[in-house]
């Protein structure tokens, strides 16, 4: 029996129409769907399926996100009984794992990063927050840079390791803006300012995590399946692990690649669940290990087919 790992994408993922397919071909993701738009007052169809502009509003982004996981991971699982060796995610896509690990509820998934998405909102409102994508740059550099960067009043910090030569800064929107070229003159290929108005993964998030903690006492359970955490790239299995973790998640950055080299060994292959390929792309780039996904019913179909092999 192959070990696997399943693995959740977070922001950035999104696109109108995602989840259509399992909308139209399972009665679970109708179902699930029905039942999010019910809990939250959120008409989930319109918001998956017709153009809109809260798609792209993290408070709405997250859940919408976190609901396409879940289906296709729910569909998967009711067709084929593998169990993880782990599950993991990046950045929002850890809320998803929980759910896949038996965490938490789905409904209460999302209203939880629904608030989570509200409290980051608020925790950025008014102080013109940003984030950076940089290409072709190492780590230590984009640190130490960072570092002498905050000790000069600026306020920058690495948010998303994604894989080698590829990082996400996060700060002050006009800081970011006036250290592109401090950046290309340390070598990066490209720096990049991102259309975004909240800074995930840095100290600027601090108040939110007070808000988000009587959420996480509330909904989560005691004891679930091996989560890979963001922050530490380990293993944990309970909920006091979990508030501690993800309390810290909103204000460290994602060590995506290390958590990915940390944990390869360990299993055969990655399933990625949710739309799009973001995570298998990094992978690609990570580890030799495969990364099957599930984004529709042709993929579903595509990875069961392969693990029957």
């Amino acid at each position: 029996m192959k070990k696997i790992a399943f693995i959740f994408p977070g922001q950035g993922s999104q696109t109108i129409g995602m989840g259509k397919d399992f909308f139209e071909n399972s009665d679970i993701a109708k179902d699930m769907i029905s039942k999010a738009s019910a809990r939250l007052g959120i008409d989930f169809e319109k918001l998956l399926f017709e153009e809109n502009e809260n798609i792209g509003k993290t408070e709405f982004t997250q859940p919408a996100i976190l609901l396409v996981s879940s289906i296709a991971n729910a569909i998967f699982k009711e067709k084929c009984n593998i169990a993880p060796s782990f599950v993991l995610g990046h950045s929002l896509g850890e809320f998803s794992a929980l759910v896949s690990a038996g965490a938490i509820d789905y409904l209460d998934a999302i209203e939880l990063v629904h608030k989570r998405g509200l409290f980051m909102t608020d925790a950025c409102s008014g102080g013109g927050a940003g984030m950076m994508a940089l290409v072709g740059i190492d780590d230590a550099t984009v640190e130490k840079v960072c570092l002498e960067q905050r000790e000069l009043g600026k306020q920058v910090w690495p948010a998303n390791y994604n894989m080698d030569g590829q990082l996400v800064l996060a700060g002050i929107k006009a800081d970011l803006e006036s250290l592109v070229d401090v950046f290309k003159e340390a070598g990066a290929k490209r720096a990049i300012v991102l259309d975004m108005s909240v800074a995930s993964h840095c100290e600027l998030l601090k108040s939110a995590v007070e808000n988000l903690y009587p959420y996480l006492e509330r909904f989560l359970k005691d004891e679930f399946l091996p989560v890979i955490s963001n922050v530490t790239t380990l293993a944990y299995s309970t909920k006091d692990e979990a508030i501690k973790l993800l309390s810290a998640q909103l204000t460290s950055p994602v060590k995506y690649k290390q958590s990915i080299k940390a944990c390869e060994d360990k299993v055969d292959l990655f399933i990625e669940f949710g739309n799009g390929i973001v995570l298998k792309s990094l992978n690609k780039k990570i580890t030799a290990k495969p990364t099957l996904n599930v984004s529709d019913m042709k993929t579903l179909e595509m990875v069961i087919g392969e693990l029957n092999d």
